[in-house]
C-alpha cells in the first residue's frame, strides 16, 4: 500500500520552509588581539603515505605543523604535561593527520586490541571536524595508540546526549607503540565527510586532542577552553586550504544475508519445537548525491543478533522499559530529528518491509526525513501512573520529517512532523520548537499536538492487559504537549528551570513519551569548585526541587533532592545523594526518602571498579505499602594482556516490611571478549536475573519464584563496518511458579553476512 498522501503532503509543508530561510549563518567573530590561535592553512600533500603508524614518509614534510599544547580537564588551560607533534596535509580525495605523542613513561600507556567504539578509557589521540565551521555539528575520530578506531557524531545542539558513537565512517588508522610513547597515523576519505560545495578554500573547525589517562584522566587539546564555556566547538582552531577535494562518486551498496535457527519449548522434559529456518536477505544503499545531502534506503532491516540488549528488570515500575537501537540505517542520522520531546523511537519501526530516508543541510538549514513499512508495529500505551506496549495487528505506513533553520550560532528554529496511518488506524504528531543561546543563557521550548485513532480491536486488548491507568473509551483521542526550559552555566554557577504540560490524550505512538496527563516544574541549580593539583579537583554541589500533578490537579509528585560530587585520584568520581518525596499511588499519597552514594575508580591502570549504594523508605507498588528497601550495586571490568576484556554489573535489592522481607530481586550483565586481532573478536555475554516475594505479605496472588538467566557467543571477523561477517548461538532458560524447575525453554543459532560495495 502507497504511503498516504497527507504523510506526503505533511512533509512537503515543512520542506517547503527551506527557500526561505536560504542564507548562511553568522560568521565567529575573530579572536581577540595578541591571543594565540593555533590553525592555519592546509597544505596539499606531494608524494604517497603508507598508514601503517610508521612516520617515515616523505610527504610529511610537507604538512602543517601542530602542538596540543593544553591540559584543559583537570587543567585550566595548562601547559600539556606530555607533548605531542600533529601533522595535517591534504590529497585530492583524503585528508591525512600524523601525531607523534611522547610519553616520559611508555610503560604505562593504556593499548588493548578492542572492537570499534569500545578504546575511549585506553589512552588516544583524536580529530574533530566541523566541517561546516558553524558550531552545531561535528565529527570526532579517535584512534588508540594500536590503531583501534572510535567515531562519534558531536551535536552541539542536543544538550542531553552531545556525542553519538552510533555513527561509523569508513577511514583508515594504524599505530605503534614506540620507546618515546606511541605514533598514530590517520587517512580520511573526503567521501566519509559532508562539507559545504564549492571546490574552493574551504574554513573548518578542527581541535587536535589527546587523552592522557593516568592517575587523573587528562584531556589535552590544541586550543584554549575557557570553563565558562558551553560550546565546545566554538572554540576550536580555524583551518584554510583543502582547495579542489573530491569527494568521488559517493554510492554506497551493502547487500546482508542473515541466516538462523530457533528451537523452543514450554515446560521440561518436553520436545524442542522448531521453527523454519529462517533466511532474510537484505541491502542498505546510501548516495550522496551532494556534498550537503544523503540518501539512504534499506529493504529489509534487521536486528540480527549481533548485539544483545542489556538486561533490565521491570521490577517495581509501572512504566515500559527503555532499549537502545541498534540498526544502522536507522542509527545514522538520528541526530538530525532530535527535538526536546522524544517524538521518535525507532525502535518503534519494529519490522520495516523498506525505508527511505533523506538528511541534509544547506546554510543554516538542516534537514531530514523518513518513509517505511511497517510489518508489525507496536504502540506504547502511556497513562499518568503506567505504560506499556501492546502489538498492533496491522501493517502501516510511517513518515517522519524534520526541518530546522539556524539564523545564527545563537538562534534557531525548528518543525517536526511523525505520522503513522493502517487500515484503521492512525496517529500524527505536529510541532514546533526553537533555540536561544547566548554566553550564559539558554532557552528552549516546544509545542506538539497529536490526533490519533484506534481499532476498537486495539483498545480492547489494552485494556485487558492493563497497560494503561487511563480511560481509554475515546478511540480518537486528541491532545497538546509543551515544553520551555531555561539554563544558566558559567564557570562556577549552574541554574536550570523548566516546566512541561502533556494532555491525556496526547499520543506520540513513533516516540517515547510513556507518562501523559500530567505538568511537572522543576528549578535547580549548583555551584562547581575546581581545585587544580589537589587530590579532589573538582567538587560540585547541586540541588533542585519538582512538582507533578495530574490533569484535575491531583498532586502526583513533590520532590525535594541533592547531590555532592568529586573527582579525585585513580581516575575517581564520587557522589553523595539525598531524596525526600511525597508519591501518589492507588488514591493515596506516600511519602519515600533514601540516600545513596556512589564511587567508581581505577586502582590499577587495567582494572575499573564501581559500586552504588542507596538505603531507604520505598514503595512497594505491587502492595502499595512502603518499606525499607536497599540496593546495591557493584560493577567493573577488566583488561588482561592486550586483547581479552572482562566485564560485570551485579545488582540485588530487598526490601523489608510487616516484620519480614517483601521481595528480593538480582540482576546479572557479565561476560568478555577476547580481541585476536583488529579484525576478529569472540564476545561472550551472560545474562540472568532472580524475583522473590513473600506471599504472605502481599494481598493479591504473586509470583513467588522467577528465575531466568542467558547466554550467548558470538565471532565476528571485520574488514571494516560494512563488510563483516558474523557467527553465533544463545541459550536461554526461565523457572516460576508454574514450573518449579529451571529449564531451558530457548536456543538459537545464526550467521550473518555484510558486504560493503563502493562502485
Amino acid at each position: 500500500m502507497p504511503t498516504p498522501r497527507r504523510c506526503i503532503l505533511a512533509l512537503a509543508c515543512l520542506f517547503a520552509l527551506q527557500p526561505a530561510f536560504a542564507q548562511a549563518p553568522d560568521a565567529p567573530p575573530p579572536p581577540p588581539p595578541g591571543s594565540y590561535v593555533p590553525g592555519g592553512s592546509i597544505p596539499k600533500l606531494q608524494g604517497d603515505i603508507a598508514i601503517d603508524g610508521v612516520l617515515d614518509d616523505a610527504a610529511w614534510q610537507g604538512a602543517l605543523v601542530q602542538d596540543i599544547a593544553y591540559d584543559i580537564q583537570p587543567g585550566d588551560n595548562t601547559p600539556a604535561p606530555v607533548k605531542t607533534v600533529v601533522r595535517i596535509g591534504y590529497t585530492d580525495d583524503a585528508l591525512y593527520v600524523s601525531y607523534h605523542a611522547l610519553d616520559p613513561d611508555p610503560a604505562k600507556i593504556l593499548a588493548h586490541l578492542r572492537d570499534r567504539d569500545a578504546a575511549f578509557n585506553d589512552d588516544w589521540v583524536g580529530l574533530f571536524l566541523d566541517t561546516f565551521n558553524d558550531h552545531r555539528r561535528g565529527y570526532e575520530l579517535v584512534v588508540n595508540p594500536l590503531g583501534v578506531q572510535g567515531d562519534i557524531i558531536r551535536d552541539e545542539t542536543n544538550a542531553d546526549n552531545q556525542e553519538d558513537s552510533s555513527w561509523d565512517g569508513l577511514w583508515q588508522s594504524a599505530g605503534r607503540i614506540t620507546a618515546e610513547g606511541y605514533d598514530v597515523e590517520m587517512r580520511i576519505p573526503f567521501s566519509t565527510l559532508r562539507f559545504p560545495n564549492g571546490g574552493g578554500d574551504q574554513r573548518w573547525g578542527i581541535s587536535l586532542f589527546r587523552n592522557w589517562p593516568r592517575d587523573k584522566r587528562h584531556q589535552l587539546t590544541s586550543h584554549r577552553v575557557p570553563r565558562e564555556s558551553n560550546c565546545f566547538e566554538c572554540e576550536w582552531g580555524q583551518y584554510t586550504g583543502l582547495a579542489g577535494a573530491k569527494q568521488g562518486r559517493n554510492l554506497e551498496v551493502v547487500p546482508t544475508v542473515t541466516v538462523g535457527a530457533e528451537q523452543t519449548r514450554d515446560a521440561a522434559n518436553t520436545p524442542w519445537k522448531s521453527a523454519d529456518t529462517s533466511i532474510e536477505p537484505g541491502v542498505d544503499v546510501s548516495w550522496a548525491p551532494s556534498p550537503n545531502m544523503t540518501l539512504n534506503a534499506t529493504i529489509n532491516p534487521d536486528f540480527s543478533q549481533v548485539e544483545t540488549d542489556q538486561l533490565q528488570l521491570g521490577f517495581n515500575d509501572s512504566f515500559a522499559l527503555f532499549y537502545q537501537e541498534k540498526r544502522p540505517f536507522f542509527l545514522e542520522g538520528a541526530d538530525y530529528f532530535t527535538t526536546p520531546f522524544n517524538v521518535l523511537y525507532t525502535r518503534q519501526i519494529a519490522d520495516p518491509d523498506y525505508g527511505l530516508r533523506v538528511t541534509g543541510r544547506s546554510g543554516g538549514s538542516t534537514y531530514g526525513a523518513i518513509v517505511a513499512r511497517d510489518a508489525a508495529p507496536q504502540v506504547l500505551v502511556p497513562g499518568v501512573l503506567g505504560s506499556g506496549f501492546e502489538a498492533l495487528d496491522e501493517k502501516v505506513d510511517v513518515a517522519v520529517g524534520r526541518y530546522r533553520y539556524d539564523f545564527n550560532q545563537h538562534a534557531s528554529i525548528g518543525v517536526i512532523g511523525t505520522f503513522r496511518e493502517g487500515d484503521d488506524y492512525s496517529n500524527d504528531v505536529v510541532g514546533v520548537d526553537g533555540r536561544w543561546k547566548s554566553g550564559p543563557h539558554t532557552v528552549t521550548a516546544q509545542f506538539l499536538r497529536s490526533q490519533s485513532e484506534y481499532p476498537q480491536e486495539f483498545i480492547d486488548r489494552a485494556i485487558d492487559d492493563g497497560v494503561t491507568d487511563l480511560d481509554l473509551s475515546d478511540r480518537t483521542p486528541v491532545g497538546d504537549a509543551w515544553r520551555t526550559e531555561y539554563s544558566f552555566s558559567n564557570r562556577n554557577w549552574y541554574f536550570d528551570t523548566w516546566h512541561m504540560d502533556v494532555d491525556p490524550g496526547f499520543r506520540a505512538d513513533l516516540g517515547f513519551i510513556g507518562q501523559v496527563g500530567y505538568d511537572k516544574s522543576l528549578a535547580g541549580g549548583g555551584y562547581t569548585w575546581f581545585r587544580d593539583d589537589k587530590a579532589l579537583n573538582r567538587i560540585n554541589l547541586y540541588a533542585d526541587f519538582d512538582i507533578t500533578h495530574r490533569f484535575d490537579s491531583q498532586l502526583l509528585e513533590r520532590e525535594w533532592e541533592a547531590q555532592l560530587q568529586a573527582d579525585g585520584p585513580m581516575q575517581s568520581n564520587f557522589s553523595l545523594h539525598a531524596l525526600t518525596r511525597a508519591r501518589f499511588w492507588q488514591d493515596t499519597l506516600f511519602d519515600e526518602h533514601y540516600a545513596d552514594v556512589n564511587i567508581q575508580f581505577r586502582p590499577l591502570p587495567k582494572l575499573l571498579l564501581g559500586a552504588y549504594a542507596n538505603v531507604g523508605e520505598m514503595l512497594d507498588l505491587t502492595a502499595a505499602k512502603t518499606g525499607r528497601r536497599t540496593l546495591l550495586e557493584l560493577w567493573g571490568n577488566t583488561d588482561i594482556g592486550r586483547g581479552l576484556t572482562l566485564n560485570w554489573d551485579v545488582t540485588k535489592q530487598w526490601m523489608r516490611r510487616g516484620g519480614g522481607t517483601a521481595f528480593e530481586a538480582t540482576l546479572v550483565n557479565a561476560g568478555g571478549s577476547w580481541q585476536f586481532d583488529p579484525r576478529q573478536r569472540l564476545r561472550l555475554t551472560l545474562q540472568g536475573s532472580e524475583v522473590l516475594r513473600d506471599q504472605t505479605l502481599y494481598v493479591d496472588t504473586v509470583n513467588e519464584t522467577a528465575r531466568d538467566w542467558a547466554a550467548q557467543l558470538v565471532y565476528s571477523y571485520k574488514v571494516n563496518p560494512r563488510t563483516a561477517l558474523y557467527a553465533g548461538a544463545s541459550y536461554g532458560a526461565f523457572m516460576d511458579d508454574d514450573n518449579p524447575d529451571l529449564f531451558g525453554n530457548t536456543r538459537s543459532v545464526f550467521a550473518k553476512f555484510t558486504y560493503g560495495w563502493q562502485p
